[in-house]
């Protein structure tokens, strides 16, 4: 657990120096570990020197995370994630970009009022997570952005503004000496509401270093207190973005005043090296995503560069106050709400990173763990020993799992619903883990307190060469009453089953994709399916349709992926996930998850969600 050649030692979380020259630690073997061992909140101390710099860790998952395509979080769904990156230690967090709808400022507000104090897991850090708002350069949008975050007892304003000449041509159509009066007037105006401001030069990575120093060195003086500089596209490499930093740290007038902080994009798969470099060359923030979700090919994981850190804590000039044994917790519940999921061989939390298949490498790890693993799987909260729950287990046992699993101030009303179907599952299937409690509670944080259509019971025939029959009972609220339909599908139950939701919602709707896969492991295993919808805008009511049946089935089940007609997908995409041992039960759930999305986006169309396009603020 320490390294040889350092009787004295910091904490990463207390900074207290500890002398380990007393008496030597005893390691036990990791069979001896009580399980869990993130229960005990353990971080392990770190030989650093007195001149290492504390890292801090920003998270946009909530704002340039959810500008990946398809991806829409609900405000319940971003209040959990912020609880999560709360707890996991994050020091600042991107809530969103408020000005963007009505509904994008009440989520950044509801998780300012609402996360901004909590101090649950954080009593070592000894201050609450920092909430942050992007807003453009433009009075309106640093106006709102502050009365959303304000709320929040650490806050700040994040505001930005494009400097490469290409941008300035092309897209805001400024020169130069116009870039450097707008970047200054609004950091001096976001200062006189907020201490705390950031400023990104969007496109620094193929922006001119001298005039970048210029523009800098003016938000400086107007008061910022970061400078954050992105390489927007993923252009650069590692090598030129180190030197890039280092460069304007140098050059730049008033630059020992602020913070520098990396924002890299992983357009040529270089986010993390980039991040790495300028951490080295001076970067004392970096701005990164859980699981490296973002448009286009993503933003720097967090992950990746918070365990680089972990496991070579002599190579860079930082520490972290992560709990690091959170990460693969965390991780699940991003990829589970906002339907992005984590390829097998992907670093950190992958579901193959742990594994080993070569007879040599199996040898090896068997003698000896360090011989092929040079990170403990239980040091991201990966542990091969699960406490199972059963038929049997009572609500003590599944409240106090919940709580193990981060879910520790749910309602008295969300923590019945939970036990109600974690006893389903249990009578379905003879061991239920913690695999299949985040999928369950995942779920339930998508559908939300209240949703208009809920599903109640689905029956389906079908066989080899017959035609498959659904007929599906759901509930609608709005309503308040049952509704029965019955559907044909020629191509399977699925197909069945999603015509006859259809025919009961009274919609068409396109199925642009779907997915599913078994969560644990066993014939018994939980299946979860996640599913991206969007209203048929090519088509009329399926009243008027000649031969509705017919026609809705054709349009909901076959998957149309169009790359060049984006005109004709046009409104909003909405995403479901539902799970169940049955995954023709899961695909139900799912799919009227995904129109409950729908139909709420319309029905509170004041304070909605932004679509992709609105939010969009390529930094």
């Amino acid at each position: 657990m320490f390294a040889k050649n350092f009787p004295i030692c910091r904490s990463i979380v207390t900074k207290q120096f500890v002398n380990l020259s007393v008496k030597k630690p005893v390691v036990k073997s990791h069979l001896s570990i009580p399980f869990p061992l993130f229960l005990q909140n353990r971080h392990y101390a770190k030989p650093v020197s007195q001149d290492k710099d504390k890292l801090i860790i920003f998270d946009t998952t909530l704002r340039d995370g959810e500008q990946s395509p398809g991806v829409t979080f609900t405000s319940d769904e971003k209040l959990e994630i912020a609880r999560h990156l709360s707890n996991l230690g994050i020091d600042v967090i991107e809530a969103g970009f408020p000005i963007a709808s009505q509904g994008d400022f009440d989520a950044v507000a509801r998780i300012a009022r609402e996360v901004g104090p909590l101090m649950h897991g954080r009593e070592k850090i000894g201050k609450p997570m920092r909430i942050a708002g992007l807003a453009r350069a433009t009075k309106a949008d640093i106006k709102r952005c502050y009365e959303a975050v304000s709320l929040a007892p650490l806050h700040r304003i994040h505001t930005f503004l494009a400097t490469s000449d290409i941008h300035l041509n092309y897209k805001l159509k400024i020169d130069r000496n116009e870039c450097i009066k707008r970047a200054s007037s609004a950091v001096a105006y976001a200062k006189s509401l907020c201490d705390d401001v950031e400023f990104s030069s969007e496109d620094s990575g193929r922006s001119d270093r001298d005039f970048l120093c210029q523009v800098l060195g003016k938000v400086i003086e107007a008061g910022a207190t970061t400078l954050n500089i992105p390489d927007t596209v993923g252009y650069t490499s590692p090598e030129d973005y180190g030197e890039l930093i280092k460069y304007l740290i140098e050059n730049t007038p008033g630059s020992h005043k602020v913070i520098w902080s990396t924002h890299c994009h992983n357009d040529l798969g270089l986010a993390t090296a980039n991040t790495l470099s300028g951490i080295v060359n001076g970067a004392r923030q970096v701005e990164m995503t859980i699981n490296g979700i973002g448009e286009r090919a993503g933003n720097t994981s967090l992950e990746e560069v918070v365990m680089n850190i972990h496991t070579h804590p002599s190579s860079y000039p930082v520490y972290h106050t992560i709990n690091t044994q959170l990460i693969y917790r965390t991780s699940t519940l991003v990829s589970s709400l906002s339907g992005m999921v984590v390829q097998p061989n992907k670093a950190i939390v992958g579901a193959n990173a742990f594994l080993h298949e070569s007879g040599i490498h199996q040898d090896g790890v068997l003698k000896n763990k360090q011989t092929y693993e040079i990170i403990r799987p239980e040091d991201v909260g990966v542990f091969n020993v699960n406490l199972v729950l059963g038929k049997l287990s009572g609500r003590n046992a599944f409240r106090s799992r919940l709580e193990q699993l981060g879910y520790y101030d749910m309602s008295e009303d969300d923590f019945n619903k939970a036990f109600d179907r974690f006893k389903a599952i249990a009578d379905a299937k003879k061991r239920v883990t913690d695999h299949d409690l985040l999928a369950l509670i995942s779920e339930q944080v998508s559908s939300g307190s209240v949703h208009r259509f809920d599903l109640q019971t689905i029956q389906v025939v079908s066989g080899t060469r017959d035609m498959v029959t659904a007929t599906v009972k759901i509930i609608d609220s709005a309503l308040n009453r049952e509704l029965i339909g019955a559907a044909v599908g020629q191509n399977g139950p699925i197909m069945a089953v999603f015509g006859a939701i259809q025919q009961l919602v009274q919609r068409k709707i396109r199925l642009l994709d779907y997915e599913v896969r078994a969560v644990s492991e066993g014939m018994d295993a939980l299946g979860k399916v996640v599913v991206k919808i969007t209203e048929d805008v090519d088509s009329s009511s399926v009243e008027a349709d000649s031969n509705p049946q017919e026609h809705v089935i054709d349009r909901a089940v076959k998957p149309v992926i169009e790359q060049s007609g984006e005109t004709k997908l046009s409104k909003s995409r909405y995403h479901g996930h539902g799970t169940d041992v049955d995954i023709v039960m899961a695909s139900a759930r799912a799919y009227v998850n995904a129109i409950n999305r729908l139909f709420e986006s319309e029905v509170n169309e004041e304070s909605r969600r932004s679509s992709l396009k609105e939010r969009l603020a390529n930094i």
